[in-house]
């Protein structure tokens, strides 16, 4: 038997062009001037194929690895980082049915060909109060007869509200003969009983649009029901492909806003010039030197770890009990290595960075929504210390 060449893939730097970018920047400050969602972005990223980068080139996609979209992730965040947190919602389901996939369980191509014709699906996930995530819902699954499951609840941060066409989610079903389970599910946009508040006036990430979604008994058929789990902690392959890949392209879109800080730090220190040095640029300042080196320190770690944490997740590669803390631990140094950076720029931009419609100023608005992400610092740090440690005893 001959070996075969896999097909060559489109490079996010092809995909996502220098021009394309340039588009991109320059629409998001007034995305986030007037509140509103990237249309002319969602229009454009449809066109080019990228929100079916990670669908198999059988059903329609790109046939990305996970390493291609960390770079696609950094590049679109680096120009328009509320498009790249909204649109990532999207990514992420299609890097879940890739991670089962690729580890032979199909649950999820039903959702490889419908991203692969053009399908948008948001993360219906999240929910004010419910510090458990994954492992516990404040939401209802009501089952069915035929199968299916009706949820009641309210999802919040739902990006790519104004576009998304299905909705993955989930609720607790307490009625079943084997309940409590939790019960994974899709369901439709056009769905009577799914009521999307527009309640997004926040801080920074404006244009990702990310509003309540309110399910009032919303239907997911019986063959979109993916998953009933016990409540709690759980291997399960759905779990963490979720998680997974929440966290690895959650961390490339933060990664990305510190490389631009970083571009836009050395531009400032360059086109600066101080009275106290005779005209000198900013950048011949041993401080704002010394500010701009601390940044690259930084910046410079991102993307070789994150690139790294892909690659063994395309390769399969087993890190047993210390995968959840390899990926909580590259989510929260990206986050938290991007306000570093951020906020050094900020610094060497000096006072022009206060005024509305600087871009490093939005960076800095930006920048901060990472924090209020899962896996947040603290359960970070309690997934760490049990990696390295075991569990406490009860």
């Amino acid at each position: 038997m001959t070996a075969t060449t896999p097909p060559e893939t489109t490079p996010a730097e092809t995909l996502l062009d220098d021009d394309l970018l340039e588009r991109f920047r320059e629409r998001a400050a007034g995305y986030d001037r007037d509140n509103v969602f990237f249309d002319e972005d969602l229009a454009e990223l449809h066109e080019i194929g990228y929100l079916r980068a990670l669908v198999p080139t059988r059903l329609g996609g790109l046939g990305w690895g996970l390493d291609d979209a960390v770079r696609g992730q950094m590049r679109l965040a680096g120009a328009a980082p509320a498009t790249a947190l909204a649109v990532n919602m999207h990514l992420v389901w299609t890097a879940v049915a890739k991670i089962l996939h690729d580890r032979g369980d199909d649950t999820l191509e039903f959702l490889q060909r419908e991203a692969g014709a053009g399908e948008v699906f948001g993360f219906g996930i999240s929910e004010a109060g419910n510090d458990l995530m994954l492992f516990g819902s404040r939401t209802e699954a009501d089952p069915q007869a035929d199968g299916g499951y009706r949820y009641s609840g309210r999802k919040i941060f739902t990006s790519l509200s104004p576009a998304w066409t299905r909705l993955g989610t989930m609720g607790l079903d307490t009625t079943s003969a084997d309940a409590p389970k939790l019960v994974y599910g899709f369901i439709d946009r056009e769905d009577p009983d799914v009521r999307i508040l527009d309640d997004w006036n926040t801080l920074g990430m404006r244009a990702s649009q990310s509003r309540t979604t309110v399910l009032d008994g919303a239907y997911a058929a019986p063959d979109r029901i993916v998953r009933r789990l016990d409540p709690g902690p759980n291997a399960d392959p759905l779990v963490f492909g979720i998680f997974a890949s929440f966290e690895l392209l959650l961390a490339s879109v933060y990664a990305g806003i510190g490389a631009r800080a970083l571009d836009l730090a050395v531009a400032a220190a360059h086109r600066r010039t101080s009275m106290k040095r005779d005209g000198a640029p900013y950048a011949h300042d041993p401080d704002i030197r010394w500010r701009i080196a601390d940044a690259a320190l930084a910046q410079d770690a991102l993307e070789p770890q994150l690139l790294a944490v892909a690659r063994d997740l395309d390769g399969l590669v087993d890190h047993g009990s210390k995968w959840f803390a390899k990926l909580v631990g590259v989510k929260i140094r990206s986050t938290e290595t991007a306000k570093q950076v951020v906020d050094q720029a900020v610094r060497v931009s000096g006072g022009s960075s206060y005024f509305a419609g600087s871009e490093i100023g939005r960076l800095y608005r930006d920048v901060l929504a990472g924090i209020f992400h899962p896996s947040d610092d603290e359960s970070a740090h309690s997934t760490v210390a049990n990696a390295w440690l075991g569990p406490v005893p009860d």
